[in-house]
């Protein structure tokens, strides 16, 4: 099992969306290296912290889990959405998504408060720079972070 950070901007789905709809596509993923995580190194099963970006305070606000293979991403091919690609065709497709299916809320755990860890001083959602809205996080990661937000690291908690 891998573990991985995914950011959403809440406005378009927040994890009490997530929590609500309990399964939900991880759309609108406009960056190569994020996608080729999606595509190539991604499995059903792995865990992710499920992010809320672009909002007043960014922060970990749950946790999900990978639910479904890779597969094309619809709204690349409508000319209207904010995420259309006119250079990717249904033959092929430039932007894949995967489903995620809600598996717990946690303590809301702010950027500022991550970054205040000597403990996650080389997480990759903290390198200068970084935009990516999928990283993988590592094992020691994990375990920190579900610790400081009440969830047990050996708790699978199934909606």
């Amino acid at each position: 099992m891998a573990y991985w950070l995914m950011k959403s901007e809440p406005e378009e789905v927040s994890i009490d969306d997530l929590a609500r709809e309990g399964r939900v596509p991880w759309f609108g993923v406009r960056n190569y290296q994020a996608r080729n995580f999606m595509r190539d190194a991604m499995t059903i099963g792995d865990l992710a912290f499920f992010y809320h970006s672009g909002c007043s305070e960014p922060g970990i606000a749950g946790i999900c889990e990978v639910c479904s293979e890779p597969y094309p991403d619809e709204t690349q091919f409508v000319a209207v959405n904010p995420y259309f690609d006119a250079k990717s065709t249904r033959e092929q497709p430039r932007w894949l998504l995967r489903d995620v299916r809600f598996v717990a809320k946690t303590r809301f755990v702010p950027l500022s408060e991550l970054r205040g860890y000597p403990e996650l001083a080389n997480m990759r959602l903290l390198a200068r720079g970084n935009r990516l809205s999928i990283t993988p996080v590592t094992a020691a990661e994990w375990q920190f972070i579900t610790g400081i937000s009440a969830l047990p690291t050996n708790q699978k908690v199934i909606a």
